[in-house]
Order: structure tokens, then sequence, then C-alpha cells
């Protein structure tokens, strides 16, 4: 009789109160949408591959493979997205850093700035180097041929004689590094900012009390905490110099056994009407990034997720 009366009263006083009990709906229904919208790009994803492998065979691959201009572009590919993503890094961690832990006149601005690379047309992007580098003078000089002549200088004090070949950027190997480099470091930056806006800076701050400057505090406290960043930045780094195209196009040029990589090897091969080597040379980068980017995630090793779902 005692609960009945407790439960009664309670009653009266969420009602007073203009509380209404009620039982929590499923999350179910929730769960399913977010399911059913994160499936429908996912089967995007594995339809595009499916039809690619479908399209082709290991047989095409392998003929592909022995193909001296496919190799040659498989080698220039990897070195120069790996120059490309250790270039980004170098720039990447103090860059993100500054923004992150600092205020100076303009930030806000050069913060946008940063997002250029990411926004612009790749065309876009190889126009511009290739403008700046063969309109933009110094000294009356552009800036092409102040690698000429840099060049010159460091082959004779190394070798004693002037070089009988003319060294520069552009339609170069070093052209092919600098167009993926200017805009994969653009998404390094983005996510080293993010990862130390994420870090508490009160450990560096603890170290600063101690008798550490700012610089000490920097390598032995925020950039050994930040591994992890640093690895995801390097793998969108180099994902993003392996998938560059037009910037390499306009500023380097699909020369041949020069300056040829994978992405203009496709161009290369559709241009001449090879369809199925085109789709053997895709299938060979969907390997080889597939490959680094699930090496990073084995590195890294990390659990997302607060909720489990049952």
């Amino acid at each position: 009789m005692s609960k009945t009366t407790d439960t009664v009263d309670k009653l009266k006083l969420n009602d007073s109160l203009g509380i209404r009990l009620r039982k929590v709906p499923s999350d179910k229904p929730f769960i399913a949408g977010l399911a059913f919208i994160f499936s429908l790009y996912i089967l995007l994803i594995l339809g595009m591959l499916v039809a690619d492998a479908n399209y082709t065979s290991f047989e095409d691959i392998g003929k592909t493979l022995q193909n001296p201009n496919i190799q040659y572009s498989v080698k220039i590919t990897l070195l120069s997205c790996f120059i490309a993503t250790i270039l980004s890094i170098i720039v990447a961690v103090p860059t993100g850093y500054l923004l992150s832990r600092f205020r100076f006149p303009g930030k806000t601005a050069l913060d946008a700035l940063l997002d250029i690379p990411i926004i612009l047309p790749p065309l876009v992007i190889g126009l511009s180097l290739l403008i700046l580098f063969h309109k933009f003078y110094i000294f009356d000089t552009s800036i092409e041929e102040w690698c000429v002549i840099i060049f010159n200088k460091v082959y004779y004090l190394i070798k004693g004689v002037k070089p009988d070949f003319s060294v520069g950027v552009t339609y170069k190997v070093p052209a092919i590094i600098l167009a993926q480099f200017s805009v994969s470091c653009a998404f390094a930056v983005r996510t080293m900012r993010n990862t130390f806006d994420q870090m508490s800076p009160r450990q560096e701050q603890v170290a600063m009390t101690l008798g550490c400057n700012r610089s000490q505090a920097f390598w032995l406290i925020a950039v050994p905490a930040a591994w992890r960043g640093i690895i995801t930045a390097g793998a969108l780094a180099w994902a993003r110099a392996l998938g560059e195209f037009g910037p390499i196009l306009i500023f380097a040029g699909t020369t041949r056994g020069r300056t040829e990589v994978l992405s203009t090897s496709v161009f290369l091969e559709i241009s001449i009407g090879n369809l199925e080597g085109a789709v053997a040379v895709s299938m060979i980068m969907v390997a080889i990034a597939l490959s680094v980017l699930f090496l990073v995630r084995f590195i890294d090793g990390r659990k997302g997720g607060i909720y489990d779902i049952h």
C-alpha cells in the first residue's frame, strides 16, 4: 500500500513540475540510417574497384608491368611521392604547431591562404607554378634561370668542370616533386593543425616551468606526443601525391621515360586508345595505395569509436 502511495506521489510531483516520464525510444532506426548512408558510399567505392578488376586481368597487369616505360613510371612515382611526403611533413609539423599554439597578426588570413592548393583546380596549380618559374623575375632573371645558374655553380664546385648539360626544374623530375608537394603539403598542414589543436598545451607549459625553452618543449614534448598525427599527415600527403595529375601535366609534362608517373601513364594509355593498359595501370595504383594505407593503419593501431553495436 505504501509503495503504491509513493508511486502516486512521485507521478503527481512529476506532473506538477511538468515532467512526463516516458519510455526512451529505440536507437535501432537511427543506427540503421547511419549504416545505410555509410553502406551507399562503400558500395560506390567497391563498385568502381570491382568494375576495374573485371575489365582487366592479372595477365594484363603483368604485361603492363613488363613495359619499360611503366617500370620507369613506377620508380619515379614511388621516389617522387616519398620525397614530396618528407618535404610535406618537414613543413607541416612546425606550421601546424605555429598555427595551433601562437597568436599573431593576420593569422586568420594566412590560415585561409593555406587552403588555396586544396580548393583551386589542379590545372591552375600547375599553370601558376609554370608562370612563377618562367615569368617571375628576380634581378632580371627568372627563377628557372636561377635554378640553372645555382646548379652549374654547385656542379663546378664539386666536379671542377662545367656541366655539359642543363638542369632546371620545369619539365624535369624536380617539377614532379614540386607539383606533388604544392598540393599534398596543404593536406598535411591541415592535419597537423588539427592534431596540435586536440593536444593540451599543459605538458609543454609544465616543461617550460621546469627549465625548458619553447624549442625544447616542442621537440621533447609536442612532437613525440603528435606521432599519430604525423603518421596520418604523411599518409594523406603520400596518397595525394600519388594521385596528383593536373599540376604534373602542366608543370612537368608527360614525356615517356622522363617525367612520366603512374597518374600520367593512365592519361597516355587512354590517349593512344589503350583502355586495357590504362585500367591495368589504375589497378597498380590502387594496389600501391591500399598497401601503404593499410600499413599506416597497422602501425597506427588506433581503435576508434566509443559505442558498440550489438
